[in-house]
């Protein structure tokens, strides 16, 4: 078996993994669906805007909530603003744990609302440094010459 046969394998037995385990959903499909030859980094783009975004809602968060009187409103259109935004790349653990978070920030729960902060950004940074694997691998298949499995 050549390399980019053995790379094109792996890749597709990681995303299937990837879906498996709950971190993407068919969001995430359809991004890729949008990218072409025209753009053969669109996914890779919007991702990274992903992390940039998410990294500085996360930093908000953070210091949302350490304030002495907290704006639960103003939380509240972070963690959604956060939902969004891992919605629409298919990062779907992060999706879940926005969802729990607005509950928290509807019952004014502090000690739920850090919680859940936790635990965002632990999901956060499992799907970024997974999906960063993701475009490794693709890298490493292209440079090989080969094509990037599309998945079902």
């Amino acid at each position: 078996m050549d390399v980019v046969t053995q790379l094109q394998r792996q890749f597709v037995e990681y995303t299937t993994s990837l879906y498996r385990e709950g971190y993407l959903d068919d969001q995430f499909t359809q991004l890729q669906k949008l990218q072409d030859d025209c753009s053969p980094d669109f996914v890779a783009e919007v991702v990274s805007l992903y992390f940039e975004d998410s990294e500085k809602l996360l930093n908000n968060l953070e210091t949302a909530l350490r304030q002495d009187i907290v704006d639960y409103k103003q939380v509240d259109a972070h963690v959604h603003q956060f939902k969004g935004s891992s919605s629409s790349i298919g990062a779907q653990r992060v999706k879940n744990v926005c969802v729990v978070f607005r509950n928290y920030c509807d019952a004014q729960n502090l000690e739920g609302c850090m919680l859940c902060l936790q635990q965002a950004k632990t999901e956060f940074i499992v799907v970024r440094n997974k999906l960063e694997a993701l475009f490794n691998l693709e890298q490493q298949i292209t440079q090989a010459g080969g094509s990037i499995p599309m998945m079902a």
